[in-house]
């Protein structure tokens, strides 16, 4: 791989294939609008690293420089990780995708639940986002705590009938379901089965002699609601007026979707708890995996393609857990009348995002997961590609435009 090394070599490294130089050139030009504190993104194709870059500050208060061991919190990409670890235990034949979860978790059909598909924990159709709670940090970093919570909640509506973003109880759903049928909780299952054979830097459930290499979280300043549905209305093409109304029932202060992150009031985002050794150490399967972008570009690489003789996923797998599940069944909460397309708001097969406006695909049949705050990673089987992008410059805003120029990036590349 040719170097690309600037003139500050402590803050700038890595390299590209040939054919691969507008990859580095949108992600060089990122830093200079819309602005990157330290970033790094990483590309295979065929099973092989064409892209391998970072650039910038780790710590900006500590002028701490990014070095290609740097890892960085990267969200609900973590749910894409959990995602895998569910389907290669379907692939082995150990989990069934259409039995109920009580199959491998009886406590669970407690109060409505008893005929919940496992499908409908990975498409967020289950109907469980909130818990009625209390629950504090220390218990939802202890997990069981939370899996009692859940086997105690009643669903919001009829599972199967509705979707609705499970920002974080998605990780313990799964989760628990991979902890039953394998005795392994997902962190370590995924250490075990993915991380270890592909030699990946990345943990759900961060080792503490790892600390030293997290990078330190920055926020982009805010904005206001106007510029938050221009970015919408820019982004997935919906009028104004469907827009507002989505914003309003979604993501106003006590919505659906804000309550969602709170995991019963354990997570309180005033806390700074995102900074502490106690949350990084815990297991939070949809939220706080910690990695750099080579591994998750190979990670999802070895899904679509053969990496040093590691296949994850065959493309049967692929095929079934790609399959858009959202668009069978309505978004709960919107206003009666409201209905939004999946392509343009929640496009969600078994784990996996499908079209995701504004966060990009390669391709028709790319699947992946973004992160709060910017990352993302994916794949794409037609050109055997597996990507990834973090940042430690978290920016909300729907029109961020930083992964989507380097997808766009990585498109051109491909021809």
């Amino acid at each position: 791989m040719t170097t690309n090394q600037g003139n500050d070599h402590a803050t700038e490294g890595g390299g590209v294939e040939e054919g691969w130089g507008k990859v580095a050139d949108a992600f060089h030009a990122n830093f200079d609008a819309p602005g990157e504190v330290g970033a790094a993104c990483s590309v295979y194709a065929g099973g092989r690293p064409v892209v391998n870059l970072w650039r910038g500050l780790a710590d900006r208060e500590a002028n701490r420089p990014w070095r290609e061991d740097t890892i960085v919190q990267v969200a609900s990409t973590t749910k894409g990780a959990t995602a895998i670890c569910a389907h290669m235990l379907a692939q082995r034949g150990e989990l069934d995708l259409d039995a109920p979860v009580t199959r491998y978790w009886p406590e669970f059909g407690a109060h409505g639940k008893e005929e919940i598909k496992v499908r409908w924990l990975l498409s967020h159709q289950a109907g469980l986002p909130l818990l009625d709670g209390p629950l504090t940090f220390e218990q939802a970093c202890a997990w069981h705590p939370v899996i009692r919570a859940i086997e105690a909640q009643k669903p919001l509506w009829q599972p199967g009938t509705e979707h609705v973003y499970h920002a974080v109880t998605y990780g313990f759903l799964v989760g628990e379901v991979v902890r039953r049928i394998t005795g392994k909780s997902l962190g370590t299952f995924f250490a075990e089965e993915v991380a270890a054979p592909l030699g990946l830097s990345a943990w759900i459930g961060l080792p503490e002699e790892h600390e030293e290499r997290v990078a330190a979280l920055h926020y982009a300043d805010a904005f206001s609601v106007e510029e938050l549905l221009a970015g919408m209305i820019a982004a997935t093409g919906l009028d104004a007026a469907t827009v507002t109304a989505w914003v309003e029932s979604m993501w106003s202060p006590g919505s659906i979707q804000m309550r969602a992150g709170e995991l019963g009031g354990a997570l309180d985002n005033t806390s700074g708890y995102h900074a502490t050794r106690a949350w990084r150490a815990a297991e939070f399967p949809a939220a706080n995996m910690l990695a750099d972008a080579h591994s998750l570009a190979r990670m999802y690489a070895a899904t679509v393609s053969d990496v040093d003789g590691v296949r994850l996923l065959d493309p049967p797998a692929v095929e079934t857990m790609t399959e858009v599940q959202t668009d069978r069944t309505r978004m709960y909460g919107l206003p009666p009348g409201l209905d939004i397309p999946a392509d343009r708001s929640f496009s969600m097969s078994l784990g996996f995002w499908r079209a995701c406006p504004p966060a990009p695909m390669i391709g028709p049949g790319s699947f992946g997961h973004p992160g709060s705050g910017g990352s993302i990673a994916l794949a794409d089987p037609e050109s055997e590609v597996g990507f990834c992008y973090v940042t430690n410059l978290w920016n909300f805003r729907p029109d961020d435009p930083r992964a989507a120029n380097l997808a766009k990036a990585v498109r051109s590349c491909l021809g």
